[in-house]
C-alpha cells in the first residue's frame, strides 16, 4: 500500500468537527493504530479509537484553544475543542517523542489505515480492523522501535 504524507515543505493541515481548532504536521507518522480500551470506546462512542503516533517535534496546534478532558493525568491527558468538544490528541506522560493525534481530523485517508490494534483483550468481539499487528495491551517497548521501522518502510 502507498501513502500519502506530508513534507516539512507542505505541511497537512486538520481541524476538529467545528473547525475552530486547527493543528498542524510536518512530518509522517510513527505508526498509525486503533486502540480497543474501555475508554477509547466510549470517549469515541465506537468500537475503538484511531491514532496517528505523530513525532512530538513535527506537532503544533496553529489556530484555536484546547481544553482537558477523559483522563486528565497521570496516565495520559486527552484534548478536545472546547466548541465542539471533539477529541483531537492525546499526549503520555513520559512518551514524550510523540502525540497521539486523531487520524480522522486530516484529509489523509491512509492515515487512518491502523498499522497494529493494541488493547485487544478489551475488543469488542465483532470488532476487526486490518491491523499487521495485535496486542493484548500496549506493545512492550521493545517492540516499538521495530514496528515504527516496519511502518516507515510502509510508507
Amino acid at each position: 500500500m502507498t501513502r500519502t504524507t506530508p513534507t516539512p515543505a507542505s505541511p497537512a493541515i486538520g481541524t476538529c468537527r467545528c473547525g475552530a481548532l486547527r493543528m498542524e504536521i510536518t512530518a509522517p507518522p510513527l505508526a498509525t493504530a486503533a486502540c480497543h480500551c474501555r475508554g477509547c470506546q466510549k470517549m469515541s462512542a465506537s468500537a475503538f479509537s484511531l491514532t496517528a503516533m505523530i513525532p512530538a517535534q513535527a506537532f503544533s496546534v496553529v489556530s484555536g484553544e484546547l481544553i482537558k478532558g477523559g483522563i486528565k493525568g497521570p496516565m495520559c491527558d486527552h484534548f478536545f475543542c472546547p466548541g465542539c468538544l471533539t477529541w483531537v490528541f492525546t499526549r503520555i506522560p513520559g512518551m514524550d517523542g510523540f502525540v497521539n493525534v486523531r487520524s480522522v481530523m486530516f484529509d489523509i485517508p491512509a492515515w487512518t489505515d491502523p498499522f497494529i490494534e493494541t488493547m485487544c483483550a478489551e475488543k469488542l468481539a465483532w470488532a476487526s480492523t486490518p491491523a499487521r499487528h495485535s496486542y493484548e495491551g500496549f506493545p512492550p517497548p521493545e517492540d516499538l522501535e521495530p514496528l515504527m521501522q516496519e511502518y516507515a518502510a510502509s510508507l
